[in-house]
């Protein structure tokens, strides 16, 4: 049976096993231990395996080196023309330095958030409420920059500030509302009138074209019906020249010539009371009677009267009537 010696031993060999055991120390990825000797700062322990000195060293924050969010509530504040909004951001931030974070000031998160809620103060105080409204991206660039800035000393990095919600008081939302009504319905308006003239527009082109397309039509339709007629004129003057010079090249008889002059008077009786005055050289012409009958059988047709006179005739009248 062990003695009392034995015991106080293993006593004090698991007193310092525990001891060891509590003072190792895993630094896990993206952390950092911030390390006090006798209540002064030491060092900063980064990744991996570090035995702490029992009784003289202390961890005395663990610090997380990721980025990390911050979302402020409203904060009240008032623009240049004297409405006052509430106004929630969003903080994105990393810390840097971990012994300036550590040491640098008291809860650094609420000196964050008081510093965050002056600064937006101070921007919106210079701004109109339409501006305020329309100018975030704004704000967001000055806040970071002096966010920025004022936490340098504190080993924080700030990274980006976004404005939430910006919410105006409730009868400049429903005037803001009235207005962008009033806007929107004279957006329609303008675009229903354009679209009317536009539609007007067309219509009078298109009544325009047709207008110049038939009378270009038209003026075609004449021109070239005015062409047929040249055309056909000059067919039948063609015609005529080809007859002559063919009667020409037959070298005709007296008679012959007498015959067409017949014709030819034949076809000016084709009116009605027409008078033929014959020539006395054609008179002797055997076939002279029945080109008479049959002038007289065209006028019997056509209800018209033909009268022959003799040219000789005519004369002896004339002379006898003087």
């Amino acid at each position: 049976m062990p003695g009392p010696g034995f015991i106080i031993w293993v006593v004090l060999l698991v007193f310092v096993l525990l001891v060891l055991a509590k003072n190792v120390v895993i630094v896990q990825q993206s952390k950092a231990y911030v390390i006090e000797r006798l209540g002064a700062f030491h060092t900063v322990w980064g990744v991996g395996i570090h035995v702490k000195i029992p009784f003289i060293e202390r961890v005395l924050k663990v610090v997380s080196l990721k980025e990390q969010v911050a979302d402020f509530p409203p904060q009240p504040v008032i623009t240049k023309d004297n409405v006052t909004m509430q106004i929630d951001t969003v903080l994105y931030f990393q810390i840097t330095d971990p012994k300036l974070y550590a040491y640098g000031v008291h809860n650094p998160i609420n000196a964050i958030e008081n510093l965050t809620a002056t600064t937006l103060r101070n921007i919106i105080g210079d701004l109109e409420l339409d501006q305020s409204l329309t100018s975030r991206d704004i704000i967001n660039a000055k806040m970071r920059s002096i966010l920025d800035e004022a936490t340098d000393p504190w080993g924080i990095k700030v990274n980006r500030v976004e404005l939430k919600n910006i919410l105006p008081p409730r009868d400049i939302q429903n005037a803001m509302e009235k207005q962008m009504r009033a806007e929107r319905e004279r957006r329609e308006a303008i675009l229903q009138a354009e679209g009317q003239k536009q539609s007007q527009i067309l219509v009078a082109e298109g009544e325009k074209e047709a207008r110049i397309l038939n009378a270009d039509a038209e003026k075609q339709e004449k021109i070239l019906q005015a062409e047929g007629e040249a055309e056909a004129i000059r067919a039948v003057n063609r015609a005529i020249a080809n007859s002559l010079d063919l009667l020409n090249a037959s070298a005709p008889k007296e008679q012959v010539i007498k015959l067409k002059a017949l014709e030819a008077f034949k076809d000016m009786a084709d009116g009605k009371a027409t008078k033929i005055i014959i020539p006395s050289e054609i008179q002797g012409l055997a076939g002279l009677v029945g080109a008479l009958k049959e002038t007289a059988q065209m006028d019997a047709d056509t209800n018209s009267k033909t009268e022959v006179f003799n040219v000789e005739d005519t004369v002896e009248a004339y002379s006898e009537h003087e």
